[in-house]
């Protein structure tokens, strides 16, 4: 079997053409565009079944330095530490904090029932996690992120199953959102508003600007993550020196959390535009490089449990919509389209609980409650929480 290593530059450079690759595929398959899967993931995936034809010939193995994607790790969640504002949680409203409380509980409830199941079906339970939250609500971020950290546990064929997961999730969540709200309008009764009021709320979420000039608002985002990173990581070597383990990303993570609110209570300016497009940059390159070695062979193994426990998460999720998120978001049409919009959010993304709301309000009317507060909480609160809640139960469970 002829071996192939690629070194730091030619990792990079095959990530950089696997993103064109996967957004002109995007671009040509109208099914994938539809379901938001990111070019990235189209990429990656396809090189990776290159990767199991090599594997599974016994032709050639796949080698790649796995520097520059562990920083790119780092630079991604660092860029979601920045964005946990809690003015902007408080700016938010009841709303905002209520529909914050739903999602972080449906959390906790995802990764429970999957390490359950995954016992219960004779397989490690951090299966059970990689296909709840950090796929689910996480999406191929948080899976790509996740993946290799539980394999290093010991998880076999983690990577492949978040994977998996996360764009089952993707469809599923776009599944069984209209069916959600439709259920619920004829059950409760409920009528969308008669005309359109819908206002432009999202300018008092707005946080100052570092600068017109972009050049300087880079720079300074760039200062400030590189500062998060060192820093946070010192934090996290010296923690583990007293025998406290922490996940590399936890320490800029959270730190880049204490530094935002920190600059936000002095009421100083943020280059959030140039956090967004880092994070979006750096997101890119990490899973077009984590899914270019991924070991597809190893998803054999925990494939038939994997789809058990993705079908017990889908119900999971549309009675908890149904049952939890309408009720904790106030019982009427506007809790309605937040349930609608939950299943896109909890099992896919934000685009995915977009789509959904938007497909529900075209028929039934505008609500401008939950095209505020679902994309406040998962552009800016849920991923800083997932995380947080994941290392929990991936350190507990391990």
């Amino acid at each position: 079997m002829i071996t192939i290593q690629l070194d730091i530059a030619q990792t990079v450079g095959m990530a950089a053409v696997l993103l064109v690759v996967g957004e002109f595929i995007k671009k040509k398959v109208g099914l994938l565009a539809r379901y938001f899967i990111p070019g990235p993931i189209i990429g990656g995936v396809l090189f990776s079944l290159v990767a199991l034809v090599g594997h599974e010939t016994g032709t050639f193995l796949l080698h790649f330095d796995d520097n520059m994607r562990t920083l790119m790790l780092l630079v991604f969640f660092t860029t979601i530490g920045f964005s946990a504002s809690f003015e902007l949680l408080k700016k938010g409203g009841v709303g905002v904090a209520l529909f914050l409380a739903a999602a972080i509980g449906l959390v906790l409830m995802q990764n429970t029932l999957g390490a359950l199941l995954a016992s219960a079906l004779g397989v490690h339970p951090l299966i059970g996690v990689a296909a709840g939250s950090i796929a689910l609500t996480g999406g191929h971020g948080t899976a790509a992120a996740f993946g290799p950290l539980l394999e290093q546990a010991g998880v076999v064929g983690a990577l492949p199953a978040a994977i998996a997961a996360a764009t089952f999730g993707l469809v599923a969540g776009c599944v069984i959102g209209g069916p959600v709200g439709k259920l619920l309008m004829r059950r409760k009764s409920l009528r969308g508003p008669d005309e359109s009021t819908v206002a432009e709320v999202s300018q008092a979420a707005q946080t100052p600007e570092a600068s017109a000039n972009s050049k300087g608002a880079l720079m300074h985002a760039a200062i400030l993550i590189a500062v998060a990173i060192g820093v946070g990581t010192v934090l996290v070597n010296l923690l583990s020196a007293r025998g406290v383990v922490l996940p590399a990303y936890l320490g800029p993570m959270v730190l880049a959390a204490l530094m935002r609110n920190v600059i936000d209570w002095r009421r100083g300016p943020l280059p959030t535009r140039q956090f967004e497009a880092v994070g979006q940059v750096s997101l890119a390159f990490f899973l077009a490089m984590a899914l270019m070695s991924m070991k597809l062979w190893e998803l054999a193994e925990v494939a038939g449990p994997l789809l058990l426990i993705l079908l017990a998460q889908t119900a999971l999720m549309f009675a908890y919509a149904y049952w939890v998120t309408f009720r904790i978001m106030g019982r009427d049409y506007d809790a309605a389209v937040i349930a609608t919009g939950h299943c896109g959010f909890s099992m896919g993304a934000t685009p995915n609980a977009m789509a959904n709301m938007q497909a529900f309000t075209s028929a039934n009317g505008p609500s401008a409650k939950a095209f505020f507060v679902i994309p406040l909480v998962g552009s800016l609160f849920i991923d800083f929480f997932n995380a947080v809640i994941i290392t929990g139960f991936v350190n507990y469970l391990k």
